[in-house]
């Protein structure tokens, strides 16, 4: 019983993380529909719920280009079944013939895949269930754009915090840089080569969640500026966007210490003690950021972790070993990167750091 229990409390977790969108698409598609016949006067716009459920989804983002690959896909669709099914009938080999027609006329006016797709479910629909004589092209492409109206105007008036899912993708992010940062001081501090091996085949599969966080962003970019009510979050989204760039390249960077790293482990080189516990205080300045950013507070007190942490390798950056030494100069460059994370432009942050000098 408690692993169906579990289950279902995960499934249910799951639909509340989608509740909204699809409350959205519903009501979208129901006044669309109620808009294309007691407004327009049309008496089957089943394509103006189509275009609503289709320009919303489940998934969010860039809405405002697939309304008009919706009315740009519909009106291509219908206008190449309208005429060849109007001269050669309907059947297996015209519905083939039109699809591919109508989507290609697609491709080559644009390549965005709700076009294409959209031409040739439109022309499917004019070759078998709606024929030319059942309506006009002319009002198909009217219902898609009412469709697609109603669901920009439903996503304006109930509109999803653009801030859910940037904090969820941000934690995620920031989460794997700290536990890298972690992991690398702890392979370094055991002199632990399939440790360091671990970290870095995990920082190979970081990238995925940095496009996640990307498109998150561009999400909440898009709410923010078509729902009035949420345009007061946008400078809270700025802060996430002046991060996720830095982010992304402190990832990098943290990437190519891990392997310098290894490798140095792996020739046995020296490395110096104070190694681990700077990568460790770069893990907490990180986490500091992570909260920072989510209460919507300034940096600041994760701008001065990360100097006060990078203050402890301006003396150690005369490793023994080719390995070594780019470790430590990756450290430098992670540490430029998350103050840029913090809203510091590069040669601020770069201005920020101690003076680089050579042990004797």
């Amino acid at each position: 019983m408690g692993a169906v229990r579990d289950e279902v409390a995960r499934r249910l977790k799951r639909w509340r993380s989608t509740a909204l969108p699809i409350a959205q698409a519903a009501l979208a598609a129901g006044f669309s529909w109620l808009v294309a016949t007691e407004v327009v006067g049309h008496p089957r716009p089943f394509f103006a719920p189509i275009a609503a459920v289709v320009c919303l989804g489940v998934s969010l983002g860039q809405r405002l280009r697939r309304v008009v690959e919706l009315v740009v896909g519909v009106a291509v669709g219908v206008g190449v079944g309208d005429v060849l099914i109007s001269l050669i009938g309907s059947g297996p080999w015209q519905i083939a013939l039109v699809v591919a027609l109508a989507m290609s006329a697609a491709v080559l006016l644009d390549g965005g895949a709700v076009i294409a797709l959209q031409a040739g479910s439109s022309a499917v629909l004019v070759a078998t269930l709606l024929p030319p004589s059942a309506g006009g092209g002319l009002d198909r492409m009217v219902d898609a754009l009412v469709g697609g109206l109603v669901g920009l105007a439903v996503t304006a008036l109930l509109p999803a915090n653009p801030l859910t899912v940037a904090h969820r993708q941000a934690k995620v992010v920031l989460g794997e840089l700290s536990t890298a940062l972690r992991g690398v001081a702890d392979a370094v501090a055991g002199r632990d080569a399939v440790r360091a091996a671990g970290v870095l085949a995990r920082l190979r599969d970081s990238q995925d969640a940095v496009d996640e966080f990307r498109d998150a962003l561009k999400t909440g970019g898009e709410i923010a500026t078509i729902a009035p009510i949420r345009r007061r979050r946008r400078h809270e989204l700025g802060r996430y966007g002046t991060a996720a760039t830095p982010v992304d390249y402190a990832l990098r960077n943290t990437r190519v210490l891990a392997r310098r790293a290894l490798a140095a482990l792996r020739d046995d080189e020296p490395v110096p003690d104070v190694l681990p516990d700077v990568l460790r205080r770069y893990a907490e300045a990180v986490d500091v950021l992570r909260d920072e950013l989510q209460r919507g507070d300034e940096p600041v007190r994760a701008r001065a972790a990360v100097c006060a942490a990078a203050g402890s390798t301006t003396h150690v950056l005369g490793g023994e070993g080719f390995s070594t030494r780019v470790v430590l100069a990756q450290v430098r460059s992670v540490a430029v990167d998350l103050l840029q994370a913090t809203g510091l432009s590069r040669a601020e942050a770069v201005e920020s750091l101690p003076p680089l000098t050579r042990r004797n």
